[in-house]
């Protein structure tokens, strides 16, 4: 239950009015958090129902699920920049603070301006590290052994408010971005928690980003789970981890699409040209770059159901110097 993972704020904290702002799954051990610790949230916005599926039925994102669960009034702009209901309605609840986790939209000045505490936002990184719409994912995928979350201020940029608190966690060599985000999301809770308190308390100060040290972590496009073979495996490893459910890890074999969904960075002691299949004993291996060789696990030809690498091996009989990516 989400009342034993929080502590209970005293009866002065718990005043706070708070506007919650969140779309993803990430964003909801935050909301949760916050009800639990018996914040005034009169409102929650979200993103509008997106139509998924074959039936394209629209679907309700799992913040506003879980805002109907905990009996919070929803709002689902469309846009909000030049929303003047919008801001109307927010001026009218007359937030302390703006929390803003994955909410999927620019926040524009006069929401920044509104509450006393500001907009205060959840990132899945160790700021100004991976500014963008996908840290988790980029993170992994270019072999990071820590990240962490941040709770910020938000300002006019992208990603580029004050810092409040930071948190560090350790990445896995196992982990994906499937496993890490629910571990992120709950440590970012418990962050987003001591950061209004302190606050509150004015324990906690802000302070600016070294813009000199920013990296990006851009929104993932379905091209990025194309397999270039011209990276070392280590490399293709990480982004296979990285890109995992979406946009997956991808080539083509025999002309067909061919999705890797596990793999190793081993090595090999024959030398293999890149995207060049060899079947060794029971390990199937494809060249990558630096002379380093990727082991396939588990893969799925297009039109077929995933598959064991050495069923594939006996179902298709990969020929000598027969290349994936070709």
């Amino acid at each position: 239950m989400v009342e034993e993972q929080f502590s209970v704020l005293s009866e002065d904290d718990a005043t706070m009015t708070l506007v919650f702002c969140g779309t993803p799954a990430f964003a909801v051990p935050t909301l949760e958090a916050l009800a639990a610790a018996q914040y005034s949230i009169p409102l929650v916005v979200t993103q509008p129902d997106r139509p998924r599926g074959r039936g394209m039925e629209l679907v309700a994102s799992p913040v506003k699920e879980t805002a109907l669960k905990l009996n919070i009034p929803v709002l689902q702009p469309v846009a909000i920049k030049n929303n003047t209901a919008f801001r109307d309605t927010l001026a009218a609840v007359k937030p302390d603070a703006i929390i803003v986790v994955g909410y999927g939209r620019i926040i524009p000045k006069w929401m920044i301006d509104l509450p006393r505490l500001g907009n205060l936002n959840l990132h899945a990184s160790l700021l100004p590290r991976y500014r963008g719409a996908a840290p988790i994912q980029w993170a992994i995928a270019s072999g990071e052994t820590v990240t962490g979350v941040t709770t910020m201020r938000i300002d006019a940029g992208l990603d580029t408010g004050d810092i409040l608190l930071q948190r560090e966690m350790p990445v896995a060599v196992e982990d994906t971005a499937e496993t890490l985000s629910p571990r992120l999301a709950a440590m970012g809770a418990e962050l987003m928690l001591e950061t209004l308190r302190g606050l509150e308390q004015g324990t906690v100060h802000a302070r600016p980003q070294d813009h000199s040290q920013a990296t990006l972590a851009p929104i993932l496009k379905k091209e990025d789970g194309r397999i270039d073979f011209s990276r070392p495996a280590s490399v293709v490893f990480n982004r296979m981890r990285g890109f995992r459910p979406w946009p997956g890890a991808y080539t083509t074999f025999r002309g067909k699409g061919l999705q890797v969904y596990r793999a190793q960075a081993e090595g090999f002691s024959g030398l293999l040209s890149q995207g060049e299949l060899r079947v060794d004993g029971h390990g199937l291996f494809v060249g990558c770059g630096d002379g380093t060789a990727l082991a396939l696990q588990e893969v799925q030809v297009e039109g077929k159901r995933r598959m064991p690498a050495n069923e594939f091996v006996n179902g298709y009989r990969p020929k000598p110097g027969e290349r994936l990516g070709d």
